[in-house]
């Protein structure tokens, strides 16, 4: 687990060597899996989602809902993300990236459920490794186990 506050320091030669080619290119290269293609769309156990880059810790498993648009969305990072103005496309968004990897997350948008808070982080299953609440404590991400419903 590296859930510090000191930036990533890799090379490119690291990052690819470390990630998956699909990894590579939404973590490094800013690309966008294919709408419900992800690994993490319908993930409905309670645990932590961690950056498969940097290992640090996300977003947690009550923040994630069904918005039906084809990735895992989050109404909340729990930390560890910046947003970003991003022109690309011919739009104007607002990106998400892990603050200590600088590793693309994907997208917020103002169109989350009202009550809780009205955003949609709509993230790539690419960029996350989900850590179920069982294993959070040997994987290192016990700190983060009050703040995933226990459903025992």
């Amino acid at each position: 687990m590296s859930d510090t506050k000191t930036k990533v320091q890799k090379s490119e030669a690291e990052w690819r060597k470390e990630l998956t080619p699909m990894q590579y290119a939404v973590l490094r290269e800013n690309a966008t899996e294919r709408p419900f293609s992800g690994e993490y769309e319908h993930e409905q156990r309670k645990g932590t989602y961690t950056c498969a880059g940097c290992g640090q810790t996300l977003f947690e498993s009550d923040a994630k809902f069904d918005s039906g648009c084809g990735w895992p969305s989050f109404t909340k990072p729990i930390a560890n993300v910046r947003e970003l103005r991003d022109t690309s496309h011919g739009m104007i968004r607002t990106e998400v990236r892990s603050a200590h990897g600088d590793s693309h997350l994907g997208h917020v948008f103002d169109d989350g459920p009202a009550d809780r808070g009205g955003l949609r982080y709509c993230i790539n299953s690419a960029s996350l490794r989900f850590v179920p609440r069982e294993e959070m404590e040997a994987a290192g991400y016990g700190a983060y186990l009050d703040q995933v419903e226990d459903v025992r």
